[in-house]
């Protein structure tokens, strides 16, 4: 596989000062040469630019720092999809969980019903009207879906790029009332930890695969480092409690890998500043490698 490496160190998604320096660490950690050692081409092209918070005027309350977000969000749209153009997989590192707005719509104008597999401890369902915090990280999901603020939902094209019917999340544990209320409005597919503790974990991802390649059009991976426990990846902005274990994340990712379909990823949310001697991207760098086709035997 051919794989371009695009780095975003977006730090205007959210309240955490940190994950901008996320895309460095994942490298730091040895990413590329291990893609190498797989016998990937690696074409990694550096990061694009991300203005600073200081930098900035943070705006509507509810929206914080919309503008920049849409900017490079549209910038990485662009970048996808002359990355998809070119027949190499984009890769793409954090930075907050906003820069999957412009990912996701980047892969959405080459592969037609595009499913979504969002491993995330959150919903990333909210709106500019449910937000409790102005946070545009976790609104990112709904915007894909055209559900929330117009600025958001057009970047990279008319919305949607996703259809709510091909979305599925995994791992959630930290859900507000308002967006569990549009999480079930549009029907989207929500395995909790609890739904993962009563029937097992494979058997979750099993049929969370079988949701998102239903459309047999290519699968997103977008994952996010604090679906896992913060035991096993404490350098992240917003840990949850009673997240995945490391052979739950490394089985996902596995299976991933076994059904062929994944077309493009992206990791986020690793804050080296919050973590134990670069251990959340070192392990980010696991579980890409298992779902770029590492096996154990």
């Amino acid at each position: 596989m051919r794989i371009r490496v695009i780095g975003v160190p977006m730090d205007l998604g959210a309240d955490r000062r940190g994950v901008d320096i996320g895309a460095s660490a994942i490298r730091y950690a040895g990413l590329n040469d291990h893609l190498r050692n797989l016998g990937h081409t690696v074409h990694d092209v550096g990061n694009l630019v991300v203005p600073q918070p200081e930098s900035r005027p943070l705006g509507n309350p509810k929206l914080k720092y919309l503008e920049p977000i849409v900017q490079v969000c549209e910038e990485l749209a662009n970048t996808v999809t002359a990355t998809l153009q070119d027949k190499e997989f984009p890769l793409v590192l954090g930075g907050d969980h906003s820069i999957a707005l412009g990912s996701v719509s980047g892969v959405a104008r080459i592969h037609n019903n595009i499913g979504v597999l969002w491993i995330d401890a959150h919903g990333d369902f909210n709106t500019d009207q449910t937000t409790p915090s102005g946070n545009i990280h976790g609104m990112i999901l709904a915007a894909l879906a055209g559900i929330g603020h117009s600025r958001l939902a057009q970047v990279g094209g008319p919305p949607p790029k996703i259809s709510t019917h091909n979305i599925v999340i995994v791992g959630a544990r930290d859900l507000n009332p308002p967006e569990k209320e549009l999480l079930r409005t549009h029907a989207i597919h929500v395995f909790t930890m609890s739904d993962i503790d009563q029937r097992g974990f494979s058997e979750i991802m099993q049929q969370a695969l079988a949701i998102a390649g239903q459309q047999n059009n290519g699968i997103h991976l977008s994952l996010d480092m604090d679906a896992l426990d913060p035991k096993e990846a404490p350098g992240v902005g917003t840990p949850v409690q009673g997240g995945l274990t490391y052979r739950e994340a490394q089985l996902a990712m596995e299976l991933i890998a076994d059904t062929g379909q994944l077309v493009s990823m992206d990791v986020v949310e690793v804050n080296p500043i919050l973590d134990r001697e670069n251990a959340t991207a070192q392990l980010a760098v696991e579980l890409v490698l298992s779902a770029l086709g590492k096996k154990i035997f």
